[in-house]
């Protein structure tokens, strides 16, 4: 399988005017929150006019939320001082959102057990309109170093996770989420027409579970099943993956399709 570095869907969200300026809005926290942004989807040290363009603030405001983030250690320069990077700070409150998050408590066990059973890969991903963020990876023997990486994120318009998401929305709801997604191409195999993904969407919402094949990763196999919430919307959702070049689809959905419901079951919050 064929892996790529880059985060697919940058978990950035787009404001209206009344939101901006809602009293109780800290401007400054806003462009902080920009600055830290702008590393989405990069694979090395930014300098500060690569900042300033990629957070879209001017230079100078740039210079002084880089000079505030890095005194309180959310940012650094790089060791060969050609710009900047995040800081080993920001890793406590990864920590801090995984640890207290009450699903991502519940989940651990259950995917651990999935884990040893399959003896493939187990992700958790969170919902998050138009992409699903893992929350937790358990790695098969296969994985690379990027695919090991909590935070990344993939759109849902084309995931084994986002479909069964998906297939848990009303109907116009899911069609509207696809509409707005910008539906591009991973691998030649990735469906990116509204229609054809409601097709996979309703499939998926009959049986109970979907079978992404080669949507993202060239090889890849994996079923994907919905994690409900208590007010019962899908929060989120179970991934098992494999690779085709040891598996037929028809056995990899056999043997671990019903693994993978039980575990989203086990998860949810009914």
């Amino acid at each position: 399988m064929t892996h790529t570095p880059l985060r697919t869907e940058p978990g950035l969200r787009r404001l209206s005017d009344d939101q901006r300026e809602d009293p109780l809005f800290i401007q400054s926290i806003d462009r902080a929150l920009q600055v830290l942004s702008a590393f989405h989807g990069t694979d090395r040290a930014l300098t500060l006019s690569e900042i300033a363009r990629r957070a879209n603030i001017d230079r100078s405001a740039a210079q002084r939320v880089v000079h505030t983030l890095r005194t309180l250690g959310y940012m650094r320069r790089d060791a060969a001082d050609r710009g900047f990077l995040p800081g080993v700070r920001l890793l406590d409150h990864a920590l801090d959102f995984l640890r207290l998050d009450p699903l991502v408590q519940q989940a651990t066990p259950v995917l651990l057990e999935l884990r040893r059973n399959a003896q493939e890969r187990v992700d958790l991903s969170l919902f998050d309109g138009q992409r699903v963020v893992y929350a937790a990876r358990m790695q098969s023997k296969r994985e690379t170093f990027y695919a090991t990486l909590v935070g990344h994120s993939v759109p849902t318009y084309c995931s084994s996770g986002g479909w069964a998401i998906l297939a848990a929305l009303p109907e116009a709801e899911a069609r509207a989420l696809v509409e707005a997604s910008d539906r591009r191409s991973f691998t030649a195999h990735t469906l990116t027409a509204t229609d054809t993904i409601m097709e996979r969407v309703a499939e998926t919402r009959q049986q109970g579970f979907s079978c992404a094949q080669e949507q993202i990763l060239v090889g890849e196999i994996a079923i994907g099943a919905a994690v409900m919430g208590a007010d019962g919307r899908p929060v989120g959702a179970v991934h098992l993956a494999g690779s085709l070049g040891e598996w037929e689809a028809e056995a990899f959905t056999r043997r671990f399709a019903p693994l993978v419901v039980e575990a989203a079951r086990a998860i949810s919050r009914y």
